[in-house]
């Protein structure tokens, strides 16, 4: 199923996951799909290896089970600046072969140590790819506070304009904490000419941890009210995971008071998070 046709009928809800390291069994994230697909989402999206590491097989396999085993429909990630055309079509070959018909198209994190390839400098290029060689739905991701490379918001919305005019048909954003961030992103990409569906993305935090990472990855920034509650429960891991799924909560719903196309929700891999959120929101979604 082509997801961007949904948006036509619904507010559209969905869940990203990303494949076991190396080290672990594929099959230990069957568990957490089994829950999540008890929480009927409309699409599952998963990961590709970062940094020019690679786990494609993984994503493959995992995009794979989720739309043939667990019957949902499934997203799989594609970064682009370390493969080559060839290797892109032998990828696409492998989607078609498995059923899988929606790409998420990335030009993907630079590794500092490893030379990329010169075949896909950025998303759009990947987009264009695909678009004049297969016939797959094609996402872009979008960065409600500019990506962390661009000099400005407005040079970024310019970018994403290119993505858009490349074929991608919905945009899912980098995850935010302040909702404001996206309603002006929003208003601003809407000026563009920017007019397809675009999705927020969302991550309830469980501990501190993941805040300094999270910061430093994609440049997110954190509303008082968001730093407050880390300050007030930061030695209380319990409370603070409490919070956070209830800071997440109150995100979502507040995005959908405001008739957001859809929420994506970065799950982290933890389907007792992604249930929480789901129970919270189901009346509103």
């Amino acid at each position: 199923m082509n997801i961007s046709k949904l948006f036509k009928e619904k507010r559209v809800y969905s869940f990203e996951i990303f494949p076991p390291k190396k080290t672990s069994p594929i099959d230990t994230i069957y568990n957490t799909l089994e829950e999540l697909k008890g929480l009927s989402p409309d699409f599952i999206s998963v990961t590709y290896g970062a940094g020019g590491s690679s786990n494609k097989d993984a994503t493959i396999e995992i995009a794979s089970a989720i739309k043939n085993k667990y019957k949902v429909e499934s997203v799989a990630h594609l970064p682009c600046i370390y493969l080559t055309k060839k290797n892109v079509s032998e990828m696409l070959e492998e989607f078609k072969n498995k059923g899988i018909e929606n790409i998420l198209a990335l030009r993907g994190d630079v590794n500092p140590d490893i030379p990329p390839q010169e075949d896909f400098k950025y998303a759009s290029d990947l987009i264009s790819f695909i678009k004049q060689n297969a016939d797959f739905n094609t996402i872009g991701a979008c960065y409600p506070e500019g990506h962390t490379e661009s000099k400005s918001l407005k040079e970024d919305i310019k970018n994403l304009k290119h993505k858009v005019d490349a074929g991608a048909n919905h945009l899912i954003t980098q995850l935010f904490f302040d909702n404001n961030c996206f309603y002006y992103f929003l208003e601003q990409a809407r000026k563009e000419g920017i007019h397809v569906p675009i999705q927020a993305g969302i991550m309830a935090v469980t501990n501190k941890n993941q805040i300094e990472k999270i910061v430093r990855l994609s440049g997110a920034s954190l509303p008082e009210k968001f730093t407050n509650m880390l300050d007030k429960y930061e030695n209380k891991p319990q409370e603070l995971r409490k919070a956070g799924i209830e800071y997440a909560i109150e995100q979502i719903l507040d995005l959908i008071s405001q008739d957001v196309d859809g929420i994506h929700l970065y799950t982290m891999n933890n389907a007792d998070v992604a249930k929480k959120v789901t129970e919270a929101i189901s009346k509103a979604i």
